[in-house]
This record gives C-alpha cells, sequence and structure tokens, in this order.
C-alpha cells in the first residue's frame, strides 16, 4: 500500500456527491449488513454447537454478544486507527480479520476458542470495517448525504433477511464447522470493500497555500475536542439511553407469539415482517431527511423517530393476538428504520466532516459502556421471568427510548444555541482566507461586465474532489 499517513479528510474539498461516491456507499451497504446481521445470523448454529460441546444456550449466546461489544466497544480503538493509517488500510486489515476468525473457529474444539475466534477476532474485523466506511461515505456525500445513509443503513435488514435463511442452510448441508468456513471465505467481502474507499484528493493550490498547508500541526489520534460541542455530549447520553431499550423489542416478539400458543412458523415470520418493512424504510425515510426544509431540522426529526419507536413498543405492550402483533411489527419496523437510517447522519451534522471519525469511535464506546452496565435483554429476561408477562418488558423498552427522545430533543432546543458558520478552527480559518485571495486575483485587463460575469459562474461547474489515483492508493 506504500507510505501510510494520517487520514486528514482534507478541507476545501467538496463531496462529489455522486461519481466514485456510488461504488463508496455500494461498499458502506455491504459493511453495514454484515456488521448488523452477522451477529444474529451466527445464532442459527447453536443449537449444534450446544450439542457438540454439551454446554447451555447461554454460554452459545455469549458468541452474539462478544461479537456486538467488540463492534461498539472497540469504537475509539477503531477511531485511532483510521487517524492514523486512513480508511482504506484499516478496512482492509479489518477484512483479513474477520474472515480469519470465523475460518479458524471452524477447527476449534471448545467454546472458548469460539469466543476468542469467532468472537473477538471476527469482531474486531467487523469493527475495523465498521466505522471507516461511515467515515468515508461522509466525505463522499454533502447534499445526498441523507439518502446515502438511509441507502446504506438498509444494508442491515436486506443482510439480516438473507444470511439467516443460508446459515440455516449451510447448517444442514455442512454442518456448522462447514458454514463458518464459508461464511470466513464470504467474509473476504469486506477487503473489496475497503479496496472501494479511495480517498479524496484535494484541488489544487498556490504556493503560499501550500507552505501553509505544510505547517499544520499534526490531526489528533482520538480528538477529545468534541466534547466542548453541547450538542455532541446531549447526542452521546441520548444513544446510550436508548440503545437499552431499542433492541429489545426484536428478541422477544417471537417468544411474546409463542406465550400467545402461536406456531413456531407464524411466530418467526413477525420477524420477517418487520424486516421487510425496515428495509424500505431507512432509504425512504433518507430521502425525506434530505428534503430542504427538514434537513436543518433533522435532529428533531430524530427524536420524533425515538418517540414514534416507543410509543410503538407501548402500543406493542398491549397486543393480545396474533393481529396485534403483525400491526406492532409493522409500525415497529417503519420506526426502527427512521432510528436506523438517521442515528449518524444526525452525529455527522452535528460534528462535521473533521472530527466525525473520532466522536463516532466515542459514541459507540459510550453506547457499549450503558448495555454493560444494564444488559438490555439480560434485564428485561430478568424481569419476564419475575412477572411471567411480556408486557412489561415492551413498556420499559419504550420508556427508555421515549426518555432519550425527549433528552435530545429538549436539550437541543433549550440547550444548544445556534452555531455560527465561521471556520471551526484557525488552520482552516487560514487556509480558507489563502484560498479566497487566489480567487479575488485576476488580470486587471480583464474587464467583463456582471452580467457576463454571472452567467459566466452559472455556466462553469463548482470543481469537486477528485479521486487519488497513485500506485500508492489505488489497487
Amino acid at each position: 500500500m506504500g507510505a501510510v499517513v494520517a487520514d486528514d479528510g482534507p478541507t476545501g474539498v467538496k463531496a462529489p456527491d455522486g461519481g466514485w461516491g456510488w461504488a463508496v456507499l455500494f461498499g458502506c451497504f455491504i459493511i453495514t449488513g454484515f456488521s448488523y446481521a452477522f451477529p444474529k445470523a451466527v445464532s442459527v448454529f447453536f443449537k449444534e454447537l450446544i450439542r457438540e460441546f454439551g454446554i447451555g444456550y447461554s454460554d452459545t449466546a455469549w458468541i452474539s454478544s462478544i461479537l456486538l461489544a467488540m463492534l461498539y466497544g472497540t469504537g475509539p480503538l477503531c477511531s485511532v486507527c483510521v487517524n492514523r493509517f486512513g480508511c482504506r488500510p484499516v478496512m482492509l486489515v479489518g477484512g483479513l480479520f474477520a474472515s480469519m476468525g470465523m475460518v479458524i473457529a471452524s477447527f476449534c474444539t471448545s467454546i472458548v476458542q469460539i469466543y476468542l475466534t469467532a468472537g473477538v477476532i471476527t469482531g474486531l474485523g467487523l469493527a475495523l470495517n465498521f466505522q471507516p466506511s461511515l467515515i468515508m461515505l461522509n466525505r463522499y456525500f454533502d447534499k445526498r448525504r441523507p439518502l446515502a445513509n438511509g441507502l446504506s443503513a438498509a444494508g442491515s435488514p436486506v443482510f439480516l433477511c438473507a444470511l439467516s435463511p443460508l446459515g440455516q442452510i449451510l447448517q444442514h448441508e455442512y454442518g456448522w464447522r462447514g458454514g463458518f468456513l464459508i461464511l470466513g471465505g464470504m467474509l473476504l467481502n469486506c477487503c473489496v470493500c475497503g479496496a472501494l474507499m479511495r480517498p479524496l484528493e484535494p484541488p489544487k493550490k498556490s504556493e503560499a497555500t501550500k507552505e501553509s498547508t505544510e505547517k499544520k500541526p499534526k490531526k489528533k489520534l482520538l480528538d477529545f475536542s468534541v466534547f466542548k460541542d453541547g450538542g455532541f455530549v446531549i447526542y452521546t447520553l441520548a444513544a446510550s439511553i436508548m440503545v437499552l431499550g431499542l433492541f429489545v423489542p426484536p428478541v422477544f416478539v417471537v417468544s411474546y407469539a409463542k406465550d400467545l400458543k402461536y406456531q413456531d412458523t407464524k411466530a418467526a415470520f413477525l420477524l420477517t415482517i418487520l424486516g421487510f418493512i425496515d428495509i424500505f424504510a431507512r432509504p425512504i425515510c433518507g430521502m425525506v431527511a434530505g428534503l430542504k426544509w427538514v434537513r436543518p431540522r433533522c435532529v428533531y426529526l430524530f427524536s420524533f423517530a425515538m418517540i414514534f419507536n416507543g410509543f410503538t413498543d407501548l402500543m406493542g405492550s398491549m397486543s393480545v393476538d396474533y393481529a396485534g402483533l403483525v400491526v406492532f411489527c409493522i409500525f415497529f419496523g417503519i420506526s426502527y428504520g427512521m432510528v436506523g437510517a438517521l442515528q449518524f447522519e444526525v452525529l455527522m451534522a452535528i460534528v462535521g466532516t473533521q472530527k466525525f471519525s473520532s466522536a463516532i469511535g466515542l459514541v459507540l464506546l459510550a453506547e457499549a459502556m450503558a448495555v454493560l452496565i444494564g444488559p438490555p435483554s439480560a434485564g428485561k429476561g430478568k424481569l419476564l421471568d419475575a412477572t411471567g408477562k411480556y408486557m412489561f418488558v415492551f413498556i420499559i423498552a419504550g420508556i427508555e427510548v421515549t426518555t432519550s427522545a425527549l433528552v435530545l430533543a429538549l436539550g437541543n432546543f433549550f440547550c444548544i444555541k445556534k452555531k455560527t458558520e465561521e471556520p471551526q478552527t484557525k488552520e482552516e480559518a487560514a487556509e480558507r482566507e489563502e484560498l479566497n485571495k487566489s480567487e479575488d486575483k485576476a488580470p486587471e485587463d480583464a474587464k467583463v461586465d456582471s452580467i457576463e460575469v454571472e452567467q459566466f459562474l452559472k455556466d462553469e461547474p463548482e470543481k469537486n474532489g477528485e479521486v487519488v489515483t497513485n500506485p500508492e492508493t489505488c489497487v
């Protein structure tokens, strides 16, 4: 890969909003699908693992828990790697780790070895792919970013609908060892997605601008200054509360249906309904969020999505038959898709491109700590054991998500002042001043009337950031 430099994400580069950005979006779609769907898809092999090693279901469930813990908990580590080495090298290494973990797991002889391979190594590999893909998506899209975020987020339900039946087929045909080996080979596609993440090249600058850029201090490996931003602090607090209840209903809805004496196939079909609705909800929500009037108020649309989700949980707690659960899954799929499409779009809007690589790592770590302090599934499971009623589980989940929405909306409305449009740092201010000076310089003999100048500016398209195609960054 040649010399490795800090991934600065240079200022003054206009996002292409298309072109090679669509290839980046495609890669981000696949990475998001693997990252969120893989921990759930692995659960298909749990019965065979229980039979093979003579363990309980709770022991096998640790595999998915470790995968999610690595995906969230290694956020700061991923941010440091991206800021030091760049997105593409980190993703290529992450793809190798994700694949290697599953391949080695297929030869394991104990459940502890599977924890270390399929759990820790594969989880770390997925994490090293997930964050850089979102960072690159943020750099390639600006005007169309809400739509891009919605389309990439749709990878989660699409892959969940595909990987779960595929896992069942692999288990039936090749056993859990063969299934793990084939899934490990599939994860090598993460390396292909990483190869698509070409860095953007800044426009050519004058000599004076080059000198000021060379004097620019090194970028911090992990920028804690994001905590000075009140909007980021409020977002992090709200997201930490949200994760306590957001993922609970999909875990318990099938068991809820079985408790109402419905067949296993009918109960499992509820998740299919939820996933199908989710697939369409995410890109549609991304389109709505990109509307001219909506985008400046995107944080409030995100708050509405969380309130909608929490209210759906509260209504779902009153379901007494299969029809009620079907209606619940339809509305939950809509609200769940809205939250999935908006969560990273809102974070990007709050912190900006320059600090997003550090901000996302710190947010994911905060969410992991919240889950660690009060595990959603375990806590609700104990409540279910004590009461024997799913109603209370859904009520608490709804209250938690609704509370997070109120924290985000009220915090932004009362505590956050409207941001000025001044550059965030002195370095950016100096760079913009140099660019403005170079633009203002024109030959003295070039006298054109204002109408011609205006027409020229209309006809001349803005120069976007170009893709680096030197041997060091090309595949």
